[in-house]
């Protein structure tokens, strides 16, 4: 299987203005290189057959004339291949010449796609030469022997997608081509172009391509004249670009005194499952009048089997690289902030109260609350600290905890739980040296409980501290930590939190809570719900009973955001996480993730209020809507299937 890859190449051949012999050569060199590579669809340049430059040469015959014998000798080379290839070039119809991408495969061809935007101002005179498509009511014309349908409104479908075309200016449209080719079924768009360069143009242009993908949920092969063009008056660069619904996959170098490609592989059944979830898009169909569309069948392909990806897939999908981390950093903690706010001023609450352990998610939750009441110009004194060491309370995060409270000038509880959850064993007949769940929970909802009884006893609210990482895996205490009056954290995932905290700790705290956070950063993930080891250090480590965060932040992205089944995710893992972890490791944790995110679902149907930060969120009110009692069979099933 391809898992619903189509893998696609954006060419910038070498070119001689108007030598159609050695344009078509390397275009057939390139086709070729292609499709050795497993390359389905290949996209040219405008015109790239004669050169786009070749200006009132286009009223010459014999250039018409080579273009055409330019044709069916790549027809001719090509017809062993099962590669599509996308063509531009001059063709003559009813009387006019168009600008037209021919759609070729194995020695056929499937169609032609005239230009509907002819660009006549400032240096384009396309006018002079050419006619739009829309002015041609012929839809079949004779080209190099074969009878072809020519229309502006042509679909292709193949047996992995359904893909359109359209011509440099066409997208610079307020409405392109391209916006309705998508509503019509079209996944994949095609551009030809021969756009030359000015000074912010080209970073114009990717922001152009960018929305156009995004807006259509399509992916997006932009293809555009290089070096050998004529440069009387304007300069090419030679662009390659691919875009999968606002994404940028592959480019190419630009200014590249060489022909390029550029290779990449669009997921087309992440578009399926973007257009579904996204039911506007569908919507949009029934308000638009869509033009008639004539869809061609190609029945041959490149046979679905296993692919080598090229693109590659983040370790981690919620975490930006570079500068965008902090952006991200700081509009997360932003929406935090914010949605606090509007709790506390709508509820009048006199305080907030939070549950400090030293870990990373009270941490992060006092962080907000501390940002917040600095924004609301409360003091300080208003956010209660309880820290509530137990049974597998270590040295370590009881200072930190403390420390970090105090350092923050907030009020600071301290309440052992220990003789309080001593008293419920003995209620309960439960013997305290069987570490079992009921011994675990019981310190969890104690510590909530008295969270709850503070928040009374202050006429304020509890803020919990629970992430989306955990909410997605069930990993709380059902009416414990689970529980709180409006949770900050619930839709910010494990892998994202600890970079909130550093982010904080570098940009907007003293240097004794600086070094307080930074040790909190480095401490193992662990509720603590068992005594320490004989060392005093934590013996109970989240990760080593449920599994890497980063993986299952890597399998719950894939399963909400795209809905992939469990072998694609499998697949995706294997690509990002090679070299970290091996297929068995993978399909272990992937397994677990499953289970529990199916099991677990009664805890997220009842979840307090939160605010959504990112894409993905579990609220039962938003995002999320799932049947507690869901079969994961299904998906259980595909996972003991997995082969590395």
């Amino acid at each position: 299987m391809k898992y619903g890859y189509v893998r696609v190449a954006a060419a910038v051949p070498k070119v001689k203005v108007a030598d159609c012999r050695f344009n078509a050569n390397h275009i057939e060199e390139q086709i070729a290189i292609a499709a050795g590579k497993g390359v389905e669809i290949i996209a040219f340049p405008e015109l790239c057959v004669t050169g786009y430059t070749c200006g009132d040469l286009f009223a010459q015959q014999i250039l018409i004339d080579e273009a055409e014998n330019a044709l069916f000798h790549i027809l001719t080379v090509t017809r062993q291949l099962d590669i599509i290839s996308i063509i531009g070039m001059p063709v003559a119809c009813s009387g006019a010449l168009l600008n037209a991408a021919v759609v070729i495969q194995k020695g056929r061809i499937l169609g032609i796609v005239p230009k509907t935007y002819l660009p006549n101002y400032k240096e384009f005179y396309e006018k002079r030469w050419f006619a739009s498509g829309h002015e041609i009511s012929q839809r079949q014309i004779r080209l190099c022997g074969q009878n072809v349908t020519i229309s502006t409104h042509l679909l292709f479908d193949t047996v992995n997608a359904c893909f359109g075309v359209e011509i440099c200016e066409d997208v610079w449209a307020p409405i392109p081509p391209s916006s309705y080719l998508t509503l019509q079924g079209a996944e994949i768009i095609f551009n030809l172009s021969a756009d030359d360069e000015s000074i912010g143009k080209h970073n114009y242009l990717c922001n152009l391509l960018s929305q156009q993908s995004a807006r259509t949920i399509c992916g997006y092969v932009f293809s555009s004249c290089g070096f050998g063009e004529s440069t009387t008056d304007v300069v090419f660069a030679g662009n390659g670009l691919i875009y999968e619904n606002g994404r940028q996959l592959a480019r190419s170098s630009r200014f590249c005194f060489e022909e390029q490609m550029v290779i990449s592989e669009i997921d087309v059944e992440y578009i399926r499952s973007e257009r579904r979830v996204n039911t506007t898009f569908a919507t949009n169909m029934a308000y638009v009048e869509l033009p008639d569309t004539i869809h061609v069948q190609i029945e041959s392909g490149i046979p679905a089997e296993e692919i080598t990806l090229s693109r590659k897939y983040d370790k981690h999908p919620f975490v930006p690289q570079g500068p965008a981390l902090n952006e991200r950093c700081e509009e997360i903690f932003s929406i935090q902030v914010s949605g606090l706010a509007q709790r506390i001023l709508h509820s009048h609450a006199k305080t907030v109260v939070v549950g400090i352990s030293g870990g990373l998610d009270s941490t992060l939750a006092l962080l907000v609350c501390i940002r917040t009441f600095d924004k609301l110009g409360l003091s300080r004194s208003g956010i209660i600290g309880v820290t509530m060491p137990g049974f597998g309370t270590t040295d370590r995060t009881y200072t930190n905890a403390m420390n970090l409270m105090r350092s923050l000038d907030i009020t600071v509880r301290e309440i052992s739980i220990k003789d309080a959850v001593i008293q419920h064993f003995k209620d309960l007949g439960h013997d305290i040296n069987n570490h079992d769940v009921v011994y675990e929970n019981s310190q969890a909802r104690e510590r909530t409980q008295l969270l709850m009884d503070i928040a009374n006893q202050t006429s304020g609210l509890v803020v919990g501290t629970g992430d989306l990482s955990e909410l997605a895996l069930g990993w709380a205490t059902y009416n414990g930590d689970h529980m709180s009056m409006y949770g900050v954290n619930v839709s910010v995932p494990k892998t994202l939190v600890r970079h909130l905290v550093t982010w904080v700790a570098d940009h907007a705290v003293d240097e004794l809570s600086r070094i307080t956070l930074l040790d909190i950063v480095e401490t193992p993930i662990s509720p603590e719900l068992i005594p320490a080891d004989e060392q005093g250090n934590i013996s109970q480590i989240t990760e080593d009973l449920v599994g890497p965060y980063e993986l299952h932040d890597f399998f719950l992205y894939y399963f909400m955001r795209c809905g992939f089944r469990p072998s694609k995710i499998f697949f995706l893992a294997r690509n990002a996480f090679g070299g970290v972890y091996d297929g068995e490791t993978i399909k272990k944790w992937l397994t677990t993730f499953c289970r529990r995110f199916f099991n677990q679902q009664f805890k997220r149907s009842c979840l307090p209020d939160g605010p959504k930060v990112g894409s993905i969120a579990i609220s039962p009110r938003g995002d999320w809507r799932m049947p507690s009692d869901a079969s994961s069979a299904g998906w259980l099933s595909e996972c003991a299937e997995l082969k590395d």
